[in-house]
């Protein structure tokens, strides 16, 4: 798992340009816009685990109509009626269902978020993204070895 140099390496064999740090940028910039993007992915993750709840709650949404609709068919009109205007569309939160959850996070948190790490990437280090990642890449890898390529052939 040796970074060093490998036979056959060659400056073609490092990352591309997108990927490679600005002249001047320092090591501890490069490490918090890596700090950074990696609080980034972070709230990436949150949103996915977000609207993976939204999902989830409107099948349960249309699960629970289904399941009046067979309890009513069944001859349980009472109970059917009961969880009909108890449950059926019921709001996850108050006064919202999670369209709206995912909305509110979207407008007044993860866009913010993600607009303010752009912001911190242009103004520091041209825009490049993952430039602590790629020089972490170029440290691990073995090159000139099968399968440790610094980027796709061309």
């Amino acid at each position: 798992m040796s970074g060093g140099s490998g036979a056959g390496f060659s400056p073609a064999d490092g990352p591309d340009e997108a990927h490679t740090r600005p002249a001047g940028l320092s090591d501890e910039t490069v490490e918090a816009l890596g700090k950074l993007s990696e609080a980034l992915e972070v709230v990436e993750q949150a949103r996915g685990f977000l609207y993976g709840f939204h999902r989830l709650t409107g099948k349960a949404d249309l699960a629970l109509g289904e399941a009046v609709d067979l309890l009513r068919a069944a001859g349980h009109s009472a109970l059917a009626d009961s969880l009909e205007t108890s449950m059926v569309g019921r709001n996850a939160i108050q006064g919202r269902w999670t369209f709206q959850i995912v909305e509110d996070y979207d407008d007044n948190y993860y866009t913010p978020f993600k607009d303010a790490e752009k912001e911190a990437r242009d103004l520091l280090a041209g825009g490049r993204r993952h430039l602590f990642e790629a020089e972490m890449k170029e440290d691990r890898r073995t090159h000139g070895a099968p399968h440790h390529e610094a980027r796709p052939a061309e």
